[in-house]
């Protein structure tokens, strides 16, 4: 027996997937936007199940305090504030080496969406805001690609299967983002079950959709999404918003098997947020931060650090750059991405970085 059939074996005999939908599996693309709590949780669960090339997409980095939900890093990653898809990478590359896994420390915005998703199968739902999300959606119903949301806070769960064209998407379901107080794992905390939970729901939908992928000739009377929402019903896919609550007990389900009449995105096809018509600036979940999206550029770490150290306290490994002074701390990628801790001013982060970075 094979290798990778003596790995898989107990995968194999489950009739839903069987030898032919491992074989499936082994040549998916699925690219996982977001490697946090439930990022982290849908790559291992995927890299074990034995899909081909993971592609996982993080802007930011491993802190001590991710470490009670986000199940693919540890205290070392932490202590060397790695980012999360370098991180992810290496600790799945411990326990399945079979498989590629390709990470990319950078922010998903409207300019790179397109490089950064070439080529992915399934787009899988880790991140922690509607922007993105909306992006998201708008990309894979322009480009007619299935992706799965996916949210937690609390312990409250929340996933939904999109097919473009075939069933609603997220602009069907939520036309707008939430708007005044929206709860965060800052503000609400965060249960590592529920997140587990959803990344249980939401990775079991992915092979469903992955084993139900074409594999030759086509009928041609069906569109591609036709024929895979075909097919993927016979493996028992989803078509509601699922949601629940682990601490409460309680469970809703909102039909998502058709698109609503006059959507935006599917139906009128306005892809408002893939123009970055009004991008906000992003603040990142459990953390008092602003994001710069600074211009691509190179950054010189060890001449960085050789200007920073009459200031404050200053370190940088390979991938990050990290700069103490109180009250706030900059953590600095290589591109000349940054993300400013200490505060929400918009205009206070900008001075930082100007001040100390450069712009």
């Amino acid at each position: 027996m094979a290798e990778s059939d003596t790995r898989y074996s107990r995968q194999i005999l489950f009739r839903g997937i069987g030898a032919e939908g491992q074989r499936k599996l082994a040549v998916a693309r699925v690219a996982i936007v977001g490697c946090g709590a439930t990022g982290s949780a849908l790559a291992g669960l995927l890299a074990r199940a034995g899909v081909g090339t993971l592609r996982i997409i993080d802007r930011d980095y491993v802190e001590p305090s991710n470490l009670q939900r986000q199940c693919l890093f540890d205290e070392q990653d932490a202590a060397e504030s790695l980012p999360k898809a370098i991180a992810a990478a290496r600790k799945i590359a411990s326990f399945n080496s079979q498989i590629v896994v390709e990470p990319k420390v950078d922010d998903l915005v409207p300019a790179n969406i397109e490089a950064l998703l070439e080529g992915i199968d399934l787009i899988l739902d880790g991140t922690d805001n509607f922007e993105t999300r909306y992006l998201i959606n708008d990309f894979t119903v322009e480009r007619a690609r299935p992706w799965i949301y996916s949210a937690s806070v609390g312990s409250y769960g929340v996933t939904l299967n999109v097919l473009p064209g075939e069933t609603a998407c997220l602009a069907c379901i939520f036309p707008d983002s939430p708007r005044g107080m929206v709860e965060t794992c800052e503000t609400s905390g965060i249960l590592n079950s529920a997140v587990n939970l959803v990344a249980s729901i939401a990775a079991t939908e992915a092979l469903k959709l992955l084993v139900s992928m074409p594999s030759g000739i086509e009928d041609e009377k069906d569109s591609p999404m036709a024929a895979l929402k075909r097919r993927a019903a016979e493996n028992h896919l989803r078509d509601t918003l699922l949601s629940f609550d682990v601490w409460t007990n309680e469970q809703a389900e909102i039909s998502a098997a058709r698109p609503r009449p006059g959507c935006r995105a599917c139906g009128q096809r306005d892809f408002v947020h893939l123009a970055g018509e009004g991008r906000p600036h992003i603040t990142l979940c459990g953390r008092n931060s602003v994001q710069i999206h600074e211009r691509q550029r190179p950054i010189d770490f060890a001449e960085l650090e050789r200007r920073l150290q009459p200031h404050g306290m200053v370190r940088h490994n390979d991938f990050v750059l990290k700069f103490w002074r109180e009250p706030y701390e900059i953590t600095l990628f290589p591109d000349g991405r940054a993300i400013i801790k200490g505060t929400t001013d918009t205009a206070v982060a900008r001075s930082l970085y100007a001040r100390y970075v450069g712009s």
